[in-house]
């Protein structure tokens, strides 16, 4: 075939061979550029040379997008590359993923940047929710609470969480002057609750920082903020246990609790210095009304068994037996008492005391000494690791040993409190 340098005439004029699928015609002027020519007469630049030993063949583009003045200078290119041993075919390659990498970092980017708090706080609890107590989720959650929902017991609406005016932020607006503002709001109304969840906050933020999508966007922990901490001020001082003279205050505002099953919580809490989620996970098969004792899942040593007493057999054996729990919810999805935190607190209230649900095991331990209780009795009774070589190795206390101790606690406390209680020789309780 000769080859006649391109003019926009000859191209114009190139047909493909009668009964051929595509024919190509060559430049004169620029080694290695064609025109191939279809059957059905579309028409495109082609350049074709040797590379390594083979024939290697690259299309430039469609005749009428190109140019021939543009097709020879591109095919001059081309030829320049493989006469370096350079295959073009790879180049391309490279530069379309590079350019893919880069379009794909940022969409990246923009999707990263409208993550809002509301949104990643759903992954972090369900990233985390394994390795944490069931207390401690439910905080997470009702933090974020949009609120507006209607109660069960009552007519009033909750109230958002303490987080939740926070949820539509995005990650990338949550700078220490947005938390700033954040804390001036709920501190004036809440400020215990805002400084738990400024807490939570804080170590959700440093979570954030080290997960590949938010990592970028969170590069400084916006909670970590001594002005916040100002703003929302330090913790009344609470008083640390129940003292004796409180007894009978304390005791009256559980009595005036309508929901029986937290009332009798309450009291058990106090009366075997238990922590307060191994009573809400307390099972109505680790309840031994015969042999008078209780099983405990005890965080230290896994299971404990300890004396059933006179007083809590008769506040347990009056309970609803709703399902598998002791203390039970219908309104839970547990099944069991999640949050009995705000009841005492109200307790407190009427009783005009200062004191978190968590003094109540302190409050055992305390109450126990008036008594002269042996300390290793009480320890073993709340679940605290034995302390001291003899306590560790030697001590195996029977559980008859500590129900007589535990007997007399609990006698002792009710006393003070201004409750008679006598067992009835029928198996019948009377209290006052």
């Amino acid at each position: 075939m000769k080859w006649d340098n391109f003019t926009s005439e000859r191209v114009a004029s190139f047909k493909c061979k009668l009964g051929a699928k595509q024919s190509i015609f060559w430049d004169g002027k620029v080694p290695g550029l064609g025109l191939r020519v279809t059957a059905s007469c579309a028409k495109s630049y082609i350049f074709q040379t040797e590379l390594h030993g083979k024939t290697i063949r690259i299309t430039i583009g469609d005749q009428r997008a190109w140019s021939i003045s543009d097709a020879q200078a591109e095919a001059t290119r081309l030829k320049a590359m493989t006469d370096q041993g350079i295959d073009p075919r790879q180049v391309e390659t490279e530069r379309k993923a590079a350019q893919q990498a880069v379009e794909e970092a940022k969409k990246a980017q923009e999707a990263r940047e409208i993550v809002t708090l509301g949104m990643a706080w759903e992954k972090y609890l369900i990233a985390r929710k394994n390795f944490w107590s069931e207390r401690h989720y439910a905080d997470h959650v009702e933090m974020m609470q949009p609120g507006g929902i209607k109660r069960v017991r009552s007519s009033k609406l909750t109230e958002p969480g303490v987080l939740a005016s926070l949820a539509n932020t995005r990650l990338i607006d949550l700078t220490a002057e947005r938390v700033q503002e954040w804390a001036a709001k709920e501190g004036a109304t809440r400020s215990g609750r805002a400084r738990l969840a400024t807490r939570l906050l804080k170590a959700f933020l440093s979570w954030c920082s080290e997960q590949p999508e938010y990592r970028e966007i969170v590069t400084n922990n916006a909670a970590k903020n001594k002005r916040v901490r100002e703003i929302l001020g330090k913790p009344k001082t609470i008083d640390e246990v129940l003292q004796r003279e409180q007894l009978p205050a304390w005791f009256n505002a559980v009595k005036q609790i309508r929901n029986a099953v937290i009332s009798a919580y309450l009291q058990t809490l106090l009366l075997t210095g238990a922590r307060p989620n191994e009573l809400t996970t307390l099972k109505w098969e680790d309840i031994d009304f015969q042999w008078r004792n209780m099983t405990i899942r005890d965080k230290v040593e896994g299971l404990r068994v300890i004396p059933l007493t006179p007083y809590i057999s008769h506040l347990l054996d009056a309970l609803p037996r709703r399902n598998e729990w002791v203390f039970s919810s219908p309104t839970a999805a547990s099944g069991h008492l999640i949050d009995p935190h705000s009841a005492h607190d109200k307790v407190c209230e009427i009783a005009g005391l200062n004191l978190t649900i968590y003094a109540l095991r302190g409050s055992f331990a305390t109450l126990s000494e008036w008594i002269e209780t042996p300390a290793g009795i009480a320890a073993q009774i709340q679940g605290h690791k034995p302390s001291g070589v003899r306590e560790k190795h030697y001590i195996r206390r029977p559980l008859d040993l500590l129900r007589m101790w535990h007997v007399k606690i609990e006698a002792w406390i009710l006393e003070q409190a201004g409750i008679e209680f006598m067992p009835a020789q029928a198996g019948l309780h009377a209290v006052k």
